[in-house]
């Protein structure tokens, strides 16, 4: 049940590149999650692009754009490689659709928030990654 979420400044995106990385982002969390390509974890993996108003998000040297990345996972979802390979690919993704180039990279932040277990509320119940990763791996086998 992963949740990622982009802030960046207002009209820095196409609608054409925002379209994208609505679909591109969550795709990408639940792959290095290694949930299953099924219909019920896609529906599971939300993304939200926020704009910030003109002055609302940069920095204190210059005028450029920022990006961060919020990435919300249930905790023991993502280890250290694949955390990486998030970091990289989502990177890689926020720089493409702004038309950036590696040169820019520092300008995209992606932050990994690992929600505790019984932390993680859905439908009135508590989530436990446990089950989760029971109900991957039966998607999985019944793939």
């Amino acid at each position: 049940m992963p949740m990622i979420q982009l802030t960046l400044p207002a009209g820095v995106l196409t609608a054409a590149a925002r379209g994208e990385l609505m679909k591109s982002l969550p795709a990408t969390l639940l792959k290095w999650e290694g949930a299953p390509d099924t219909a019920f974890f896609r529906a599971q993996a939300w993304c939200r692009i926020e704009e910030v108003a003109e002055g609302g998000f940069a920095a204190m040297e210059d005028d450029q754009p920022r990006f961060r990345v919020d990435v919300t996972v249930p905790e023991g979802a993502l280890s250290d490689r694949r955390k990486a390979g998030l970091i990289k690919e989502a990177t890689d993704q926020v720089l493409a659709a702004a038309g950036l180039g590696e040169a820019d990279a520092l300008r995209v932040w992606v932050l990994i928030r690992e929600q505790a277990e019984g932390t993680w509320g859905a439908a009135g119940n508590v989530v436990q990654f446990k089950e989760l990763a029971a109900l991957a791996q039966a998607q999985r086998e019944n793939a």
